[in-house]
């Protein structure tokens, strides 16, 4: 299935069921009166988050969603059915548009737990039955009111991953490897750039049973804020996470200037947002195992004012140190989140 993380829909509550014209007739009672029954209520349109999808692909596929309508009164005062709601199941961190005519975007939810729900489409009511018109100057009402149509709304959804970790770094850095070796997620790994080509999502568990989930972001290359390489289209997932993993290569490392494989993807991550170079990051340096022990010293020393970790994801060299720093790094932002009394 492909990974799409924006989509347009738009979504119509059903219409209410009229009302019924409807007299009395039975044996031995004559002019019996009115007794039409009311339309039903119209259907509502809900979406809802469900942890188990990824993508709005069905939504990208599928564009308009309409409840049931109500059905009409009918006689003897029975009341029309009411319309079955529609509920739109989407994935967990999703954000709620509301498309105005003249194109504007007005924000309408953030989605970010399991089963939460949202109302975006109200049903119509039903219409009322010729019952509700008796009168003493008018006792036989021969009129009803019609239902009312449902609301109708144009939205835009937007997916942004929900994931505690985002792994990040240029092109063939070893992203997919490291992932692949830390949880149980299996993403396409090859020897070319852009061998990701969606979000891949991985999960971490300790020896207590606590869960950190990954996301492998797509490559990204200088100029990937101006829509260069796969642009900056999943730059976005990386917002919601809590920290960063920051891997390079040593195959794109200047030995005369280091430190600057690393600015290349920092430096895109300030033109989309500023405030993603706020979260902290764990740098590692892969592929040592390309390099002797005199050019591995070497970059040591010329990095030693930074905390780096220097890994060989196909030898398994360090990796074990990465994942104590990440289990480190997110307890330490979880007691902060704690407010003593």
């Amino acid at each position: 299935m492909r990974f799409v993380d924006e989509a347009t829909i738009v979504v119509r509550g059903g219409n209410g069921g009229r009302g019924c014209v409807s007299f009395r007739r039975e044996k031995y009672i004559p002019k019996g009166g009115p007794d039409g029954g009311d339309g039903g209520k119209g259907g509502d349109v809900y979406l809802r988050a469900n942890p188990s999808l990824l993508t709005l692909y069905d939504l990208h596929l599928k564009r308009l969603y309409q409840a049931e309508n109500g059905q009409p009164g009918r006689g003897k005062n029975q009341h029309g059915r009411d319309g079955e709601d529609l509920i739109i199941d989407i994935p967990v961190g999703t954000l709620v548009y509301e498309v105005l005519e003249n194109g504007e975007k007005v924000f309408l939810a953030d989605l970010k737990k399991p089963w939460e729900m949202i109302r975006v489409a109200k049903g119509g009511r039903g219409g009322k039955g010729n019952t509700h018109f008796k009168s003493p100057t008018q006792r036989a009402p021969r009129y009803a009111q019609p239902g009312e149509k449902g609301e109708e709304r144009k939205l835009f959804l937007e997916l942004k991953i929900l994931a505690d970790v985002g792994i990040i770094g240029l092109p063939n850095a070893g992203k997919s490897t490291f992932i692949s070796k830390v949880s149980k997620a299996r993403p396409k790994i090859a020897s070319y750039p852009f061998t990701t080509l969606k979000p891949q999502l991985g999960v971490m568990e300790d020896e207590f049973g606590n869960q950190i989930i990954l996301a492998d972001i797509p490559g990204l290359i200088e100029g990937a804020h101006k829509g260069l390489g796969l642009g900056d289209k999943f730059l976005k997932h990386i917002a919601r996470t809590k920290f960063l993993v920051h891997i390079l290569s040593v195959e794109e490392i200047d030995f005369d200037d280091p430190w600057m494989g690393f600015e290349i993807v920092n430096h895109e991550l300030k033109e989309f947002d500023p405030e993603l170079l706020k979260k902290k990051q764990i740098l590692v340096i892969n592929k040592i195992d390309l390099l002797d022990e005199k050019e591995i010293n070497l970059l040591k020393n010329k990095l030693k004012d930074k905390k780096i970790f220097f890994v060989s994801l196909i030898e398994n060299i360090g990796i074990e140190d990465v994942v104590q720093e990440i289990w480190k790094t997110y307890y330490e932002l979880e007691r902060e989140k704690v407010v003593l009394p």
